[in-house]
């Protein structure tokens, strides 16, 4: 056996490299090109690591991973849940070293692999798996998947409308997979005890060839006829608002009336380029709509001055059986001012809108204290709206695929998305977060409309292309035609089928050989 300080030396700082990497192709850095070999220093640990062995290194990874992707979350529960950095920095570790567990399972089933050529095989799969695991265990956390890092490549990530963001993390797996065969060849190094040959060193970069032609090949062809498509297709001119209000202030009612006067100035300003439709984000009202009668009664006469349809986000508050149940809302205003349409936010986030765990976690408080638990709305309700639908999804509910694809599926023409991304001040999340809604155009080939207090604000067409984006922590009032769009294309209809197909692989050739080397090991 290899020595513990060997481990050390070498091992250990290859996981931690495999961590760092991943993190730097994603914003703020962005190095996209990273994720073609970001997991191969791991993977080049597990070339004769037990399942265990693998399981800590892939633990390893995964731990440093997450903690500078998503280091945010300290700053967050530091800054807005006022807990002390001595706890922050704790329950940051702990989420990370929860998301670090599904990178684990991954090494751990690579070193069950005993042939190198079926790396090229099991490697894509197997990572695939496990960040779909990650998306859906636990009410899911699919922040920044590997498949993410490419969201400004337009033809590499065509093929998202077939395999949702899945199919390109499985293609940068698979990368990732023949680096590491050539890598082992070039050094002259086994996998487990089996030799790596030129045929399998050659036949890994022809795959990769092949694949990543057939992908772009389909990403410029889908691009032509979506951009036809969309030249066809009727059109309606939205205008977003980004009010860039201090989240510390936001509740604090002193506020209340300067910020709705600073919507209702942007929303003027906006009304100049005559949008079908103006947007504000998430809770940009800090108040109950309707219960606090100065204040609504200003936000509808800001409404009736631009002549326009609203979409407000605002808290919302409805009595049931003698019971008020909170709803996280977006509410759809006429001309009028008169309310026409509404939608309730379907995905909360734990302690941001929800406290669970309450009895084991109880110095955790939610971070918008000032309204009560709010309560889930209807998943793939649509708004409708002049003829047509919108899909609203509100905050970090653009990260889950399937709620777009229930909107869709619900005949959206129009996908929106308001958030108030101030809970993130100047860390790398907006922009993270920003990223992963370019995906939900294109595997849906809707266009996409983006309202965030702070940042980012924009437009997304059909393709993925940024058509506009705000600068972050400026106020912004930003209008474009977008297309409505009636296409529904393949992963509208079918959803993850190609995740849930590595996921029964997985289960089977994992679960089988896992059980073969226990077998082995008592025999």
């Amino acid at each position: 056996m290899r020595p513990a300080l060997d481990t050390y030396r070498y091992e250990l700082p290859a996981a931690i490299a495999s961590g760092l990497l991943l993190t730097l192709a994603f914003p703020k850095i962005g190095q996209p090109a990273l994720a073609f070999f970001a997991l191969v220093p791991l993977l080049l640990t597990l070339r004769r690591a037990s399942f265990a062995g693998g399981f800590r290194l892939g633990f390893t990874t995964g731990l440093v991973h997450f903690i500078s992707l998503v280091y945010w979350a300290a700053y967050t529960m530091k800054i807005y849940g006022h807990l002390p950095l001595y706890l922050c920095i704790p329950l940051l570790v702990l989420l990370a070293a929860y998301l670090a567990l599904y990178p684990a399972l991954f090494a751990g089933l690579i070193t069950l692999i005993s042939q190198p050529v079926w790396l090229l095989l099991f490697v894509p799969v197997f990572w695939t798996a496990t960040e779909f695991l990650r998306a859906m265990l636990f009410t899911g956390f699919p922040w920044e998947l590997l498949g993410y890092s490419q969201y400004a490549s337009l033809p590499f990530i065509q093929v998202a409308d077939l395999t949702g963001v899945y199919g390109i993390s499985f293609w940068l797996a698979l990368n990732n997979a023949a680096v590491l065969l050539a890598t082992l060849g070039l050094r002259r190094k086994n996998w487990q005890t089996a030799a790596v040959s030129r045929k399998t060193i050659a036949g890994g970069g022809v795959l990769v060839l092949i694949v990543s032609g057939l992908i772009w090949g389909y990403g410029l062809t889908r691009i032509q006829a979506i951009d036809r498509e969309t030249a066809q297709a009727p059109r309606k001119k939205i205008a977003v608002l980004q009010g860039n209000i201090d989240q510390n202030k936001k509740w604090n009612r002193t506020f209340q009336r300067t910020t709705i006067e600073k919507y209702n100035h942007l929303a003027d300003l906006a009304s100049r380029d005559k949008p079908d439709l103006i947007v504000w984000p998430e809770t940009a009202t800090p108040f109950f709509i309707g219960h606090n009668r100065p204040m609504t009664d200003l936000l509808q006469e800001g409404i009736r001055q631009t002549k326009t349809d609203h979409l407000i986000g605002t808290p919302t508050a409805v009595r049931y059986n003698g019971r008020t149940a909170y709803h996280n809302s977006a509410v759809l205003f006429d001309v009028q001012s008169r309310v026409v349409d509404h939608y309730e936010k379907v995905h909360l986030v734990p302690y941001g809108e929800y406290v669970p765990l309450k009895e084991w976690l109880p110095f955790i408080g939610k971070m918008v204290a000032q309204v009560g638990d709010f309560i889930p709305g209807e998943e793939g309700k649509a708004i409708a709206w002049q003829g047509g639908r919108l899909g609203v999804q509100i905050c970090y509910e653009i990260i889950f695929p399937a709620l777009s694809r229930a909107m869709v599926n619900n005949q959206t023409d129009i996908l929106v998305n308001i958030t108030n991304d101030a809970w993130f001040g100047k860390t790398s999340a907006p922009r993270q977060h920003f990223s992963m809604a370019v995906f939900r155009s294109v595997e849906n080939r809707r266009a996409l409309a983006r309202a965030a207090n702070t940042g980012i604000s924009g437009f997304i067409d059909p393709v993925g292309r940024v058509l506009k984006a705000s600068e972050l922590n400026t106020p912004a009032a930003l209008t474009q035609s977008l297309p409505l769009m009636t296409t529904v294309s393949l992963y509208t209809r079918i959803g993850d089928l190609f995740a849930w197909g590595c996921l029964l692989v997985t289960l089977i050739i994992g679960g089988r050989n896992l059980i073969a080397r226990l077998k082995n090991r008592k025999g």
